[in-house]
């Protein structure tokens, strides 16, 4: 179990702290999706979980090892997966990951042997004798990956391990977390692809501004309830955000506007929006999913800190 208390860290020449105060589980047989804005904590939470950063102040702890004191021993249990995976350019796939298995006591036929069968089980196949520089980006994290299941980690910690990755990249990526968890591992899941941490996660930790704003359990965000209205405008401007805002919290990108849970008919809106000489695109109902969660959530007057 990974074990996060009142972590705290404040960069060098920083004037506010990357994170503060927070508190995250991660249990056997269980994926936590970490969400956030850029700049909310994500990277550097996932960093002090594996070790990289040292907390100004808390603790990390994986099955009662803290990660500070006794970090050897407690980094056995950790596999992670970086946002930019940063290797050897020159090394052969298989040569580097014979490397890392080093690390893990692992030599010889042995180590030959799993490594293979992780580069397969990754969706690299044959890439044994390949240079790591010639590698996409999406091949990238998969080796990462490969490399992080090379110790058989109870907890894995994934940092944006979906982004560079094509639909077939995301979709084994998907299944083999799925796979992991029902080998009772522990995952940590940071994302910006709301839609894929929807599907996978247990539990869901919302973090803004470096703190842990709300947890929402798997049953939470299936039975969030309400409807959201979906308006886009030809010519919106800011009055016309201030009429729509006049039914319900709203959110806007460019010449679109969420309305949550509006407190009048579409018609009517579409109608009130017409007589202000406003050409109406598109209107339509999207049920509430883990999207506008996540956008209420850091809204939220407590979620601005003290």
């Amino acid at each position: 179990m990974l074990t996060i208390r009142g972590l705290r860290k404040v960069f060098r020449g920083k004037a506010l702290p990357a994170v503060t105060d927070l508190d995250l589980d991660v249990r056997p047989g269980e994926i936590v999706g970490l969400v956030g804005l850029n700049g909310a904590g994500k990277t550097t939470t996932i960093r002090a979980a594996a070790g990289l950063c040292t907390p100004t102040s808390g603790t990390v702890t994986v099955f009662g090892l803290d990660l500070t004191r006794q970090k050897a021993e407690a980094s056995r249990h950790i596999g992670w997966v970086p946002e930019v995976p940063n290797f050897e350019p020159g090394s052969r796939a298989l040569a580097q990951l014979r490397y890392y298995a080093g690390f893990y006591d692992l030599s010889g036929p042995a180590a030959r042997e799993r490594c293979s069968a992780l580069l397969q089980q990754v969706g690299l196949p044959g890439v044994e004798r390949i240079r790591l520089r010639t590698f996409s980006q999406g091949m990238r994290k998969r080796f990462s990956l490969a490399a992080s299941l090379l110790g058989d980690p109870e907890i894995l910690l994934f940092d944006e391990i979906l982004s560079g990755l094509d639909p077939e990249g995301v979709a084994l990526v998907r299944n083999l977390m799925l796979e992991l968890r029902g080998q009772n591992r522990g995952i940590l899941l940071s994302s910006h692809i709301l839609s894929e941490v929807q599907q996978v996660a247990d539990r869901v930790a919302i973090v803004h501004q470096g703190r842990l704003v709300k947890t929402l359990t798997r049953e939470e965000v299936a039975n969030a309830g309400g409807l959201t209205l979906r308006v886009t405008v030809a010519n919106l401007d800011e009055a016309g955000v201030g009429i729509l805002r006049g039914f319900g919290e709203v959110r806007r990108e460019a010449n679109t506007v969420w309305i949550s849970n509006p407190i009048k008919e579409s018609s009517e809106i579409n109608a009130e929006l017409v007589r202000r000489n406003y050409t109406v695109v598109a209107l339509g109902y999207e049920p509430r999913n883990l999207e506008q969660l996540f956008f209420d959530a850091i809204r939220a007057p407590e979620a601005a800190g003290p």
